[in-house]
């Protein structure tokens, strides 16, 4: 047993770290690919910043060479590799900040927006998933294939805003979209930058209530928009693990329903769940532009939008960064969890017998 378990732990390490190799080219790719897809849109940094009666050639020249635009671009690309090396992610021009700092500062609130949201979305999508596939062809399965549907068809903007005008314009019954947390309430103390745990940490319920009151309406808008594909994975999952052969020997065993249900079927029907999960949130990271923007949520996802308009290059460049490498450690554990289910992946993964 104590050979297994240390065999099973070396291919465990074996699989992240070829994972992890295997994913610098990927962080490579991106890299230069939002280096030179900065530069080619049409603006100039340097004369949007420069403005005012005093502002002419001269001072936007000046600014260009600051900023390092007045070289050629493999030279601004060597320069911005030297620094992605020292861990620096350049200035941002209209924070005035290293980009490193301001999504050091905004990522908690990202982070914690999606964390949110994909646990109401499982709250909801596996108990529908589970019972539209139980009942097919009654009147849950119809609705949870229409809310699937609308889930995928409608965008998260669209959905933010209907929610702001029902839920808070029309009904009262939410706060105003309008940042994490009430400013006449206050931050907590920044322990880890998520509010609902520095909250809790302070053991300040007003503040607790407050940051959840405040998060309701953007995280069920991304949940809505992670809502379809889970629905509808579990529901084939659960549809193609019902009719196997195994299922119909428990059931002839005389096995309980919950036990052949939930002990059986759903464990197997999770499989393709948990690899879809990795799709699922990657989009959400890339729905939290828009929806933080409805929403004036102060993440990374504004921040970047807000540099795009003005061409400030280093903000996006540094949250392009950014989000490909949560994509990759995301993904890295996916495949662990995924090897928790069936640990024939992480084997056929390091090669070993």
């Amino acid at each position: 047993m104590r050979l297994f378990r240390s065999r099973s732990a070396g291919a465990w390490w074996l699989y992240a770290a070829r994972r992890l190799l295997a994913a610098l080219p990927i962080l490579l790719g991106v890299t230069i690919f939002s280096f030179v897809l900065m530069r080619l849109l049409p603006g100039d940094p340097a004369s949007y910043f420069i403005s005012g009666p005093n502002a002419g050639p001269a001072e936007i020249q000046a600014l260009r060479e600051h900023l390092g635009l007045d070289r050629s671009l493999p030279e601004q690309m060597l320069i911005y590799g030297r620094e992605l090396l020292h861990g620096e992610l350049g200035y941002s021009l209209g924070s005035g900040q290293p980009v490193a700092r301001d999504l050091w500062i905004r990522l908690p609130a990202s982070l914690e927006l999606t964390a949110v949201a994909l646990l109401l979305a499982l709250f909801i999508s596996l108990p529908l998933g589970v019972a539209a596939a139980l009942r097919p062809h009654s009147w849950i399965d119809h609705a949870a294939r229409l809310l699937s549907t609308l889930s995928i068809a409608m965008p998260a903007f669209v959905s933010g805003i209907l929610l702001i005008y029902l839920f808070y314009s029309k009904a009262g019954w939410v706060p105003a979209p309008a940042g994490r947390i009430d400013l006449f309430i206050g931050e907590p103390p920044r322990i880890t930058g998520f509010l609902l745990l520095d909250s809790l940490l302070e053991h300040n319920a007003e503040r607790f209530s407050a940051a959840l009151a405040q998060m309701i309406l953007p995280a069920a808008t991304m949940a809505l928009f992670a809502l379809g594909p889970i629905t509808r994975i579990t529901r084939a999952g659960m549809l193609a693990s019902l009719g196997s052969d195994y299922i119909r020997a428990a059931r002839a065993l005389g096995l309980p329903q919950s036990r052949v249900v939930y002990g059986y079927a759903l464990r197997n029907a999770l499989i393709p769940v948990v690899t879809t999960l990795g799709v699922v949130i990657s989009y959400m990271l890339g729905a939290n532009v828009l929806v933080e923007k409805v929403f004036a949520w102060p993440g990374i996802g504004s921040y970047a939008l807000d540099a795009a308009i003005t061409n400030d290059y280093a903000p996006v460049q540094g949250f392009i960064l950014i989000v490909a490498l949560l994509y990759v450690l995301l993904n890295l554990a996916i495949d662990l969890l995924y090897g928790l289910i069936d640990p024939r992946m992480i084997d056929s993964g390091t090669g070993a017998p």
